[in-house]
């Protein structure tokens, strides 16, 4: 019972994880009025985030492999939670980009040492399983944040909503501390082996890497402008937007990742590289939705392209980690997690300000449908990776 009890607990932790990173999307267009901020300096506030998120990562990975894991999970829920509750005060550009920069940061811990964490709880048997309802909690957290922040922020302004963000987080850590267990490590980490950047010497890490870095662009594109877009072409309210940007999206992928989570399972015992098959599969089915909700006209052919898109969308990301941890050591799991969130947001960071940038050139619309083509990016990597991933636990952890 323990195993699937910390699933829900960290579950929890993981929906304040999004919901406060997600919320500030839905008030750009009150950011914009309110402190005077054009489509470029939104991208920032939204890349501050992501950048520092980004770089933080290979610290955090190899705090998750060395340090107690509730520790460090507590320690960034409240950290976070801190952060977002400063923003409320925020009076200037740079405070804002500031107070992001330090939500980044600090939620760069959570996932490295929450994924360790619940892979030694659960075996190959139900990793794929465990981790996807985890990541359910992203889309819960990401409707939640972006929907409940453009309903408050349309009643009370976007200050007061940030403060109740941090204060239900610190809330949270509170009562986690009693009720939290740390597992026994599945093996102790040399010190020789504790630069994270050796996982490098992989080339399955390197083509998953590669691949999660353009799904991420992808993702964070749509999760940072998706809101503006629907209140700019379909001129949505701000309650409305933040929950149609979202809603469809991540409900599908919740949908999504709970079926990637059981095929990759079912089919990883007879066939070492299934996680990484049902990514790409997910990957390849979504590109026409993609480029379908970019360029719709009516708000049905939208809802029904943006859901499609969710559902193999939650193909891929039932495995992200899931796929890693079958090529690198039980006890470098922290680690190439936190390399992996490195790299993907590092490059996921970038979208927003291009975003920005592209579309006063060529349109939001066309922009949007144009990161299709970055999907098939991702998927030629990943089908790479299943080429070359191990067929032995001897060779998967040579590294």
């Amino acid at each position: 019972m323990t195993k699937w009890a910390t699933v829900a607990l960290l579950w929890m932790v993981c929906v304040f994880n999004y919901a406060d990173r997600q919320a500030i999307f839905s008030v750009f267009p009150l950011l914009k009025k309110d402190l005077g901020l054009d489509p470029i300096q939104l991208g920032v506030v939204g890349s501050s985030f992501m950048w520092l998120y980004a770089l933080s990562g290979p610290i955090a990975g190899m705090t998750g492999d060395r340090w107690p894991r509730k520790k460090v999970i507590l320690g960034a829920l409240v950290f976070w939670s801190f952060a977002t509750a400063l923003t409320s005060f925020c009076q200037t550009y740079w405070q804002l980009v500031a107070c992001r920069a330090l939500g980044g940061f600090a939620e760069a811990f959570y996932f490295p040492a929450a994924m360790s964490m619940l892979s030694d709880y659960h075996s190959s048997a139900t990793r794929s399983r465990a981790m996807s309802l985890h990541q359910s909690g992203v889309y819960a957290g990401t409707i939640g944040g972006a929907s409940i922040a453009g309903w408050l922020a349309q009643m009370q302004g976007w200050r007061p909503m940030f403060t109740i963000f941090g204060l239900l987080g610190i809330a949270l850590a509170a009562v986690l501390v009693f009720v939290l267990r740390e597992p026994p490590r599945a093996g102790a980490i040399p010190a020789s082996v504790g630069n994270p950047f050796t996982l490098l010497r992989r080339s399955t890490v390197v083509y998953l890497i590669c691949g999660f870095i353009c799904a991420n662009f992808v993702a964070a594109a749509f999760l940072s402008w998706m809101p503006t877009f629907l209140y700019d072409k379909f001129k949505m309210s701000l309650s409305v937007a933040g929950w149609n940007a979202t809603a469809f999206i991540q409900s599908a992928s919740l949908c999504g990742v709970l079926t990637g989570g059981w095929l990759a399972d079912r089919f990883a015992k007879r066939y070492p590289a299934a996680r990484i098959w049902t990514q790409a599969a997910g990957l390849l089915c979504g590109m026409p939705f993609l480029y379908i909700t970019g360029q719709a006209l009516q708000v049905p052919v939208l809802i029904v392209s943006m859901t499609c898109f969710g559902l193999f969308k939650g193909l891929y990301d039932a495995n992200i980690f899931a796929s890693l941890y079958d090529a690198v050591r039980t006890e470098r799991r922290a680690a190439a997690a936190g390399l992996m969130n490195s790299f993907g947001w590092l490059g996921g960071g970038f979208a927003p300000v291009l975003l920005a940038r592209w579309s006063g050139v060529w349109g939001m619309s066309a922009v949007l449908s144009f990161t299709c083509v970055i999907y098939l990016a991702a998927a030629t990597f990943l089908v790479l990776a299943a080429r070359r991933i191990s067929v032995t636990k001897s060779s998967a952890d040579s590294y």
